[in-house]
């Protein structure tokens, strides 16, 4: 129910953007979150958004190159990915959180996935 796309292959310092569209959800009523997950790595998150988009947090790791953001008309959550680096070669991997009235940043704590899309970034 969730579609992740945008994935691709760029050079470092390129940018991309990834997009989560639902179906048979309706993301305003659900925390989104985006976490990624290398080969030999735990899947760890990168970066949420609330429901009304009103706050957003972010891993430090991708903190002032990353942007989350949602459009609930059209049922989508963005990440926008900017100074991309060889360490952000990873599938990504968007996430529904219905209960948090915050954003978790605990993979199990998430309801729904989308299925993935490759991010790899030449150097």
């Amino acid at each position: 129910q969730l579609q992740a796309s945008g994935g691709g292959l760029v050079q470092a310092g390129g940018s991309l953007r990834l997009s989560c569209a639902a179906s048979g959800l309706t993301l305003s009523a659900y925390t989104m979150g985006w976490f990624r997950q290398a080969p030999g790595n735990e899947r760890e998150f990168v970066a949420g958004i609330t429901w009304a988009g009103v706050t957003t947090s972010y891993a430090d790791s991708v903190k002032g190159r990353f942007t989350i953001s949602r459009d609930n008309a059209k049922n989508t959550v963005y990440l926008q990915m900017n100074s991309l680096k060889p360490e952000d070669t990873a599938v990504y991997y968007c996430a529904a959180d219905r209960k948090s009235a915050g954003i978790a940043r605990v993979a199990t704590t998430y309801n729904f996935w989308g299925q993935g899309t490759q991010v790899t970034v030449s150097s």
